[in-house]
Parts: structure tokens; C-alpha cells; sequence
């Protein structure tokens, strides 16, 4: 395939040398988790029928769903004991519904769990149901439910399934050690997507800076014919939905569209390796691969957490915070969410923990925009952030949506570029929230 280039963009310090070389190793199962019932988009779950405070629980025992089609459902990470149903922290900064388990530490898995069989002998509704009874989302950070990807309307004809290695956000290296240490479970996965979808071929895009992953992947795919690997350039953000689409295929998603729309549907290398597990052996998604890293970090790692581990628990584990941390962000610096505590859950979006110090960190002094456009150069959805975020905060939401709002994926370049240091991302993010809400109403 031809690679192209996306116009805009920018070129962080990606600091990934950290943890790029740690492997994986899993983080012993905490006490107590919180598993909120919020951890996709979607209609939020509510607790199954005998899911009360008292009632024993199970190893990967659905413990909450939703009616609606796009949501996915909720397991128990740890067997145990239900302690407390009620609100609870979580990373999107509101407290949402929650479960919490005590353990019992003995790891007692839910009988109904089993291996789904040979690929070959699944359907394509078969796989979906897997997908979505396993409580599957999209693990890049997006959190779409799986299976509604893998269920587009029938004149929407999907050819093409692209894959996400590329993890352009600085700090993390999660998807990177999952593609050198389970390329297999990846390529099983993308074919039980291939074969959800009927497509005729996949594209895995990876970049360069990960030349590692790409030889790995390279030689497992190297006997399929329709499986590619394809090098991207590193830059930030080649890994958004759009960006990647472009790159691989050269098709370009419409303003206010979707994948499908041009034929392709596009998933994150975590999501083919939590397809691959509940196919091969049965499992819900209960953990996920977490880079803990920073410079407010004693102990940088690669951890597999159970979903509902407190962050600071999974802190304490990599030897705690520095004394002159400033902040703590849960995802990457370009759009992860910073937070005013570690009294949070790992959710399935989580991909990872970062802590920096007052090196790293400082409070810019906002100054008046001086037209330069640098704004304009880096957004790679060809919107003009500044108008926005002046509409924004002039309440002129309906101006904002006029200028594209919506289209705007909350990367970050427009701030990061920004020399007067004006929070745009945050001002358009404010926009979008209102321009949403009046449509609601």
C-alpha cells in the first residue's frame, strides 16, 4: 500500500525509551477493586439480578449490563465478596455507579467460562456475540464497544479491517510490548475480525520508531496474504482513527463521518488480543496492559492490572511518587486527563499512569493570541482552533459548531503548538460539551 503523509500534526519528545524495553509482567490481584459501571461509550450498565452488597461473586462472573446496543457488559475482575454498590471516582472526572469486590484471594473463576472452539467452525454472529458478551471495547482509549464495530448496517460493505500499532502518545508503551510479546493472539484476533466483517484484508500500522514490532509482526503475517504491515512516520497523532485510515488505505473519512463509511473498520492491537482470549479460552476482559512511567515514578513499568485496581495501588506497586511530583495524569500528556488524586480505578480505556515532577511540569501564563497560525499548521482535522476556542468563550456555541467543532478529536496539537499557551483543546472541549447538550435537548 502507498503511505501518505496526514497534514498537520506534531512532533513531541516521546520519552518512550522509559518502559519500551520492560516487559509485561502482571500485578498481583489487590484486595478490594471498584468497577465502575461507566467504561465505554455508550448506555451506561446496571447490576444483573442478585448483584447486591453480600452477594459472592466470581472470576470474570458478569456482574452488570445494558439493553442497549451500544454499550458492553461488565465483569468481576476478582472473586469475592460485593461490598459496596454506589458513585465512585473515576478517571472521566465524575463519580459514576460502581461496584466494589473484597477478595477473597483464591481466584475462583466463573464455571460458564470455556473456549468458544476453532475459529473455523464460528460464524460471523458468533464472533460478534463473543465480542460482546466478553464486554470487549475498543483498549486505544476510545472504549467504542467492540462488537458494534464488528456489526456495521449491510449497505455499509467493510473491505478493509486497519489495525492501530502505531501508539503515537509520548510516555506509553503498552501497545508496543503487546506487539512484541503477542503477535500471535493479535493476528488470531484481526482474523476473527476479517471473518465478523467479511473483509477481503487487513492492515496493521505501525511506527517507525517501533522497528522491533514491525519485524515481529512482519514475520507472523508473513504466510497471509491478505494481512500487510505497514511502516508509518513517527508522528503525533498517526495513531487517531482518521489519521490512520489515510495513511494506510489513502481513503479519507468525511467530515462528520465514520470508518465504515469509507469501507473500513479500525481497531486497536489490544482490542484483537481481548478477541483472541475470548475466543480461544473463553475470558472476559477483567485486565488490561498498563504503562506506568514519568519522572515522578520511582519504578517505571508494563503491568497487567485487573480492571477496578486503584491507581494508587498500582503506584504503590512501582515504589510510589517522588516528593516533587506536580501531576498525575491517567492516560498519555496529549489526552489523558490529568487528576487531583490517585483514589481512582483502572478502567478498561486506561493505558496508562503518568506522574511528573516540577521538571517536567510548570504553570504557563496565558497571553493574547497573536494570529499566528501555528494552531492552524499543526490541527490534523484542517479546523481553525483559534476561532473556536474564541467562539467557546464567547458562548457562541452555535458559531463553534459552524466551524467544525464536533470534528474535533481532542488531540491536543493546537495547544502544544500554541505560543501564547491558550488552552484550546480545553476551550473546544467546553464547545463540544454544549453544542452536544442543545442537540440533546
Amino acid at each position: 500500500m502507498n503511505i501518505t503523509v496526514f497534514k498537520g500534526g506534531v512532533h513531541p519528545d516521546y520519552h518512550k525509551e522509559v518502559t519500551a524495553t520492560m516487559a509485561v509482567t502482571p500485578m498481583k490481584a489487590p484486595l478490594t477493586v471498584v468497577i465502575p459501571l461507566q467504561q465505554h461509550i455508550g448506555a451506561p450498565c446496571e447490576p444483573l439480578e442478585g448483584i447486591e452488597v453480600g452477594a459472592q461473586v466470581k472470576m470474570g462472573q458478569k456482574i452488570a449490563d445494558s439493553s442497549g446496543f451500544v454499550s458492553a457488559p461488565i465483569h468481576a475482575s476478582v472473586s469475592g465478596t460485593i461490598k459496596e454498590i454506589g458513585p465512585y471516582n473515576h478517571p472521566l472526572g465524575r463519580p459514576v455507579q460502581s461496584i466494589t469486590i473484597e477478595s477473597d484471594g483464591e481466584e475462583k473463576w466463573d464455571e460458564q467460562i470455556k473456549p468458544a472452539g476453532n475459529l473455523d467452525d464460528l460464524s460471523a454472529e458468533d464472533i460478534r456475540k463473543l465480542v460482546r458478551e466478553a464486554g470487549i471495547v475498543g483498549l486505544g482509549g476510545a472504549t467504542f464497544p467492540a462488537h458494534v464495530k464488528l456489526s456495521p448496517p449491510p449497505e455499509k460493505k467493510i473491505d478493509i479491517v486497519v489495525i492501530n500499532g502505531a501508539e503515537c502518545e509520548p510516555y506509553l508503551s503498552a501497545d508496543h510490548r503487546v506487539m512484541l510479546e503477542k503477535p500471535e493472539e493479535i493476528v488470531f484476533g484481526l482474523k476473527a475480525m476479517i471473518k465478523a466483517l467479511g473483509a477481503e484484508k487487513a492492515v496493521i500500522g505501525i511506527e517507525d520508531n517501533k522497528s522491533d514490532a514491525i519485524r515481529v509482526l512482519e514475520q507472523v503475517t508473513a504466510e497471509d496474504e491478505n494481512i500487510s504491515v505497514a511502516k508509518l512516520h513517527t508522528k503525533y497523532p498517526q495513531g487517531a482513527e482518521k489519521m490512520l485510515i489515510q495513511v494506510t488505505t489513502g481513503r479519507k473519512v468525511p467530515s462528520g463521518g465514520l470508518p465504515l463509511d469509507v469501507g473500513i473498520v479500525n481497531h486497536n492491537v489490544g482490542t484483537a488480543v481481548a478477541v483472541s482470549k475470548a475466543i480461544k479460552e473463553g475470558k472476559p476482559l477483567i485486565e488490561r496492559v498498563v504503562t506506568v512511567t514519568g519522572s515522578g515514578i520511582n519504578r517505571p513499568a508494563n503491568l497487567l492490572v485487573r480492571i477496578g485496581t486503584l491507581v494508587s495501588e498500582v503506584i504503590d506497586h512501582c515504589g510510589g511518587l517522588k516528593d516533587n511530583t506536580l501531576k498525575l495524569i491517567v492516560g498519555g500528556p496529549m489526552m489523558g486527563l490529568a487528576q487531583p488524586n490517585a483514589n481512582l480505578p483502572i478502567i478498561k480505556g486506561t493505558s496508562g499512569i503518568l506522574a511528573l515532577t516540577d521538571e517536567d511540569v510548570y504553570l504557563a501564563e496565558r497571553a493574547p493570541c497573536i494570529r499566528c497560525a501555528k494552531c492552524v499548521e499543526a490541527c490534523p482535522v484542517t479546523l481553525m482552533p483559534t476561532m473556536i476556542a474564541q467562539a467557546a468563550e464567547h458562548t457562541l456555541y452555535s458559531r463553534a459548531e459552524k466551524l467544525h467543532a464536533l470534528d474535533c478529536f481532542e488531540c491536543g496539537c493546537c495547544s502544544y503548538s500554541c505560543p501564547s499557551k491558550i488552552p484550546l483543546t480545553q476551550l473546544i472541549r467546553i464547545a463540544k460539551a454544549e453544542i452536544m447538550k442543545a442537540k440533546k435537548k
